[in-house]
């Protein structure tokens, strides 16, 4: 990690580890990042589409407190500023969900997330945006302006976790918080040009009231380098007692501590063709995994291309979860109708799938999940593109009016992603890509607690091909 004197003016281009540095060496106050921070929100933050509300206040609050009482004992990521995905609860902020049913309802608790954040020192400025419960893979609500990625903002920045990957690529935030259900960070990720982790299954703790019976959903880091990501996975990744989901202990040091280390020789399959039928894959995007094949192989690593599918009954055991996880948000009768298009369609899916038949979609899922982790047995990662398509324009998912077509264009956007969330693996995405200006994510899904493994590849990748410097071609310099 480099350190030189930080200045107010220049804090935007600070990692979220440099900040951190900044402030316990005195360059700059707590008070002074998270001013530069709200500035550049309520700047750059309403063209896209990156939060829901700023908690101004509560965040300088918080920093006057840490400036009078020092960085000792406060978190190792004391003093930087970083946002809550507003599909998870936030005591006494107003927790939306993206939807206009739940607009202004304000919690009266944290989700666990929320103190381990704010035990490590970070300091939250706002919610970041979402689609209407995180149904999505586009970040475009009834109750707000669309995501929109900073490298062209007639684009999506995906979702559900598109607001805090805006927030990110924008130099809003270092590192910001997210969630994937099925491909949430992953997917934002590649359209922001991010580093983004789904993290193992139970990796960070869903309480005390969050999570989703099948396990689908974890939460995750968003950032601009791997070590970042890693330093925001650290302070998420605190067991939790009665956690239904226990993963394999985090390594001695913690995720940025083993980054330290030597890097082991990995083999790696690549898969490049989508794991569904019908799906096409944009040249671009193949094109961007090849690539990153050939600078593994260059660095030592042993790949080999394989042709990985994921089975007709693990997509529809999915799909079936997804709908009925639909009706996890509690909606009145009577306010149904003012839910969005494809809510609705989700939900009344939802509603036709029999105890028995969920039932049976779990059990297929653990099937599924054994044939998709023995096939790739003896890799210690799959290479992938992170989605099938560059980022779309706005309204593309829902311009035929159509929700089953809205549905189906998401499956054919994002065919991979999924995978991760269904065998509960960690998987990142990498800004290793580009097509016409714009970012195109390569991903890594690695085995079940094994994070460290594939922020250890990042790294590597990141350091012999950095892209910490690229910006956005708009707002990056209005400070």
């Amino acid at each position: 990690m480099r350190h030189h004197r930080a200045t107010v003016s220049d804090l935007h281009e600070l990692s979220a580890l440099e900040t951190a540095a900044a402030v316990r060496h005195g360059d700059v106050t707590a008070l002074e990042v998270v001013d530069a921070a709200l500035a550049r929100a309520e700047r750059l933050g309403p063209a896209l589409g990156a939060f829901t509300v700023l908690t101004a206040e509560r965040a300088r609050a918080a920093a006057r407190a840490l400036d009078r009482d020092g960085v000792d004992g406060a978190g190792p990521l004391a003093g930087v500023p970083t946002a809550v995905k507003d599909l998870t609860a936030t005591a006494g902020v107003p927790t939306g969900r993206g939807s206009v049913i739940y607009d202004g309802w304000v919690p009266d608790r944290d989700d666990d997330v929320v103190g381990l954040l704010r035990g490590a020192g970070t300091i939250s400025i706002g919610k970041t945006a979402v689609p209407e419960f995180g149904l999505p893979c586009y970040t475009e609500p009834a109750v707000g302006p669309p995501a929109v990625t900073p490298w062209d903002r007639s684009r999506s920045a995906g979702g559900s976790s598109g607001g805090a990957a805006a927030a990110v690529a924008a130099g809003i935030l270092p590192v910001a918080h997210g969630t994937d259900g099925g491909g949430s960070i992953r997917i934002p990720a590649s359209a922001c040009g991010l580093v983004g982790l789904k993290t193992t299954r139970g990796r960070i703790p869903a309480g005390p009231a969050g999570g989703d019976p099948a396990g689908l959903s974890v939460h995750g880091p968003l950032a601009r380098t791997v070590a970042d990501a890693a330093a925001l996975l650290d302070a998420m990744a605190v067991t939790a007692p009665g956690e239904p989901f226990v993963p394999a202990a985090p390594p001695r040091g913690g995720f940025l501590g083993a980054l330290a280390g030597p890097a082991p020789r990995r083999r790696i399959a690549l898969a490049v063709d989508a794991p569904l039928d019908g799906v096409a894959v944009d040249p671009a995007c193949r094109a961007a995994a090849e690539d990153v094949a050939t600078l593994l192989a260059e660095l030592g690593h042993e790949v080999e291309p394989v042709a990985l599918r994921l089975p007709d009954e693990g997509v529809a055991a999915f799909l079936t979860l997804w709908t009925v996880l639909s009706l996890g948000d509690p909606v009145e009768p009577a306010d149904e109708p003012r839910l969005q298009p494809l809510t609705r369609y989700l939900r009344a899916r939802g509603r036709e799938v029999t105890g028995a038949a969920a039932m049976a979609a779990l059990h297929t899922v653990q099937v599924v999940t054994r044939a998709v982790v023995a096939e790739r047995a003896g890799y210690d990662a799959v290479l992938t593109p992170t989605v099938a398509l560059p980022p779309r324009p706005l309204g593309w998912f829902t311009e035929t009016g159509d929700p089953a077509d809205d549905f189906a264009r998401q499956i054919a956007f994002t065919p991979w992603t999924a995978i991760a969330n269904l065998t509960g693996e960690p998987a990142i995405s990498l800004p290793l890509g580009w097509s016409a200006g714009l970012p195109l994510g390569v991903a890594l899904r690695g085995r079940r607690g094994e994070e460290s493994v594939l922020l250890g590849l990042a790294a590597e990748l990141e350091a012999a091909r950095p892209w910490r410097d690229r910006r956005p071609p708009e707002g990056w310099n209005e400070v």
